[in-house]
């Protein structure tokens, strides 16, 4: 998929959405992150309810497709941390910059020696993640995200972002009660239902929450449809581990 082409597809406006004024006149607290999800149903239940998340939580995961996921993931990452700290330059106060900065030293410290040490364990040569092949899928993704961010403001960044770890919260804090035996998959499950990174996504979603509602209605339904392409793509992600593997 070429960059022109993922552009145009994370902008596109998605015609037939309700707006978040309907929404929030039919709800006594409305939060533009609830709408939002809303939105991006049924995808949002296909990404956290997916095989992958369950089998993984059941620690009845293959490990070619585990390794084959994290491979993907690893490629990913560094795209991702770059959106993070575009967020870093985006954000209105130096406390919210300090909020994405504190995330970015857990994503290149902790969760790095995570892919280290479970690429060993699954027998996966250093040249091979240290340069991995990217498949169509994780290039989509990687569009998006490349896309959200020189196209757009902080509530463009902010939905690409929220939906990426709010999916990953979501699905590992039901796992995390009854953590399977490996290390590889318990310890991902963790990562994203410890404490911190419920509070980080809680932040996450209020800064969203904080700046949808000031947006025209024309850039809320560009935001709407940028998360829900994320969404897409999450559950495209989970797929491919499984096709590749």
């Amino acid at each position: 998929m070429s960059g022109d082409a993922s552009a145009a597809t994370a902008t596109e406006v998605a015609v037939d959405a309700d707006t978040f004024a309907d929404y929030a006149d039919n709800h006594d607290d409305p939060r533009f992150t609830d709408w939002l999800q809303e939105q991006s149903e049924p995808e949002w239940t296909e990404a956290t309810e997916h095989q992958f998340t369950q089998e993984l939580g059941a620690g009845t995961l293959d490990d070619d497709v585990m390794a084959q996921y994290l491979l993907q993931d690893y490629a990913f990452v560094g795209t991702l941390v770059g959106v993070f700290g575009y967020a870093v330059g985006q954000a209105p106060t130096m406390a919210d910059k300090r909020e994405f900065v504190e995330f970015l030293d857990v994503v290149t410290d902790d969760e790095d020696d995570y892919f280290e040490r479970s690429f060993d364990a699954l027998d996966v040569p250093a040249e091979q993640w240290q340069d991995p092949e990217r498949t169509e899928t994780t290039e989509a993704f990687i569009d998006l995200l490349v896309a959200a961010r020189e196209q757009g403001g902080y509530a463009e960044t902010l939905a690409v972002l929220v939906p990426a770890e709010w999916i990953y919260l979501s699905w590992a804090t039901r796992e995390a009660d009854d953590p399977p035996a490996e290390f590889y998959h318990s310890e991902w499950i963790d990562l994203h239902a410890n404490d911190g990174f419920v509070a980080f996504v809680g932040w996450l979603r209020e800064q969203l929450d904080t700046v949808g509602p000031t947006l025209s209605p024309r850039r809320q339904q560009r935001v709407a449809r940028l998360f829900e392409r994320t969404v897409t793509h999450e559950v495209g992600f989970f797929d491919a581990a499984y096709e590749s593997s």
